[in-house]
């Protein structure tokens, strides 16, 4: 059974600012935040974290996306991208190796199928400069009052078996972030690079 979200927010129970922290930037990189949902991400990053930098927003999700585009319209904010677009099917209009950091932030656990997985792990791989960063930071593969069923979610563990298989070195891991829970924090992050 397919997982879906269809434009559901985390920004009620995860902090942006903690979030965004986690990827260093500069001020001046090519932002990419897939699966984005409302944006929250894309927005605080292009409000506080990137005033040089261009934030691409891509969604499956077309209200999310509309929605975006109409904050870009309204706010003349020229370094907004959205996209309507399912990353397991690829994301045509984006250049080969044009992205310095990509975040997929609660969606990894959403590609069980071992096809889509390849799919969207190549597909990251093909965005991301070289020296790039891809962080996925998802729900610990625990049971939490939030979050999807603990039998489809991923442990950075596996996330890392994953990714190294294709090519990727694990750079970075945070396993303590998230949602205060009795456990500790509610999330992971790992981020991974191409050489």
């Amino acid at each position: 059974m397919e997982h879906r979200h269809h434009g559901k927010s985390s920004a009620t129970f995860l902090n942006s600012d903690e979030i965004i922290k986690e990827l260093d930037f500069k001020g001046n990189e090519t932002f990419m935040d897939v699966g984005c949902g409302d944006g929250y991400i894309s927005l605080k990053a292009i409000e506080e974290y990137l005033p040089k930098g261009t934030v691409y927003a891509v969604d499956f999700y077309d209200k999310a996306i509309e929605e975006l585009e109409e904050y870009k319209s309204e706010n003349n904010v020229e370094n907004l991208i959205p996209i309507e677009a399912d990353i397991t099917k690829g994301i045509p209009s984006i250049d080969d190796s044009s992205i310095d950091v990509i975040l997929m932030l609660n969606v990894f656990h959403g590609f069980r199928e071992s096809e889509d997985r390849t799919a969207v792990i190549e597909e990251l791989k093909r965005l991301v400069k070289s020296n790039g960063k891809i962080a996925i930071m998802d729900f610990k593969a625990i049971k939490t009052e939030k979050g999807p069923p603990v039998d489809i979610r991923v442990s950075h563990c596996e996330l890392e078996e994953l990714f190294v298989s294709h090519g990727l070195e694990k750079v970075y891991l945070n396993v303590d972030i998230g949602q205060e829970i009795p456990e500790g924090k509610s999330h992971y992050i790992i981020i991974f690079q191409k050489e």
